[in-house]
């Protein structure tokens, strides 16, 4: 019988998305990547498919995904960025061959130089320097859900956004709130 996975939180931001391969960092953690596969399969719906992933390769890319982490929560809470996550995210950066491309509908789309997982890592570490080095239109914030605490790039108009999802963490804390009030004044949700 096949092992069932969580579902992969994709956003608009790769290198957010890929933090989020690991969700609930301060609850029960929840890892979306915990095979080589796995990682194969959240690569190919990035549009970064990849031939083959090694056990070596997933190690490799947690390690990226760590501090692409580290270096976004420290960014969203105004903090320098550690040395160590910013020396893997460059290294992950400049060791891939990968291109932009433009596809025919006028979109930007990568191609990999080989199809390897190390191509692919430098196009989510490339990403994370552009969404780190301020050259996007947008902020890095950190989701307020007690256990969750994801980094999440805001391009709201305002900026004041609240949740990595509005579907998950912030549904869930709307919801505790709401049930918390309904006790508090005697009308328990039934």
């Amino acid at each position: 019988m096949p092992t069932e996975f969580p579902d992969f939180r994709l956003g608009t931001v790769l290198a957010t998305s890929f933090t989020a391969t690991l969700t609930e960092r301060r609850g029960d953690p929840v890892e979306r990547i915990p095979t080589p596969q796995r990682l194969a399969d959240w690569l190919a719906v990035s549009g970064l498919a990849v031939d083959a992933c090694t056990a070596a390769q997933l190690e490799h890319a947690r390690e990226l995904r760590e501090s692409i982490h580290a270096a976004a929560t420290a960014a969203a809470v105004g903090e320098t960025l550690p040395a160590e996550a910013v020396r893997v995210i460059n290294d992950c950066s400049t060791r891939g061959r990968a291109a932009a491309v433009l596809t025919p509908e006028g979109s930007r789309r990568w191609q990999l130089g080989s199809a390897s997982v190390e191509d692919a890592l430098s196009v989510i570490a490339a990403d994370a320097v552009s969404v780190l080095s301020g050259e996007r239109d947008g902020r890095l914030a950190l989701c307020a859900s007690p256990t969750c605490q994801a980094a999440f790039f805001d391009t709201s108009q305002s900026r004041t956004r609240r949740w990595c999802e509005m579907n998950t963490c912030g549904n869930r804390q709307k919801k505790k709130r709401f049930n918390a009030n309904q006790r508090k004044n005697g009308t328990a949700a039934r």
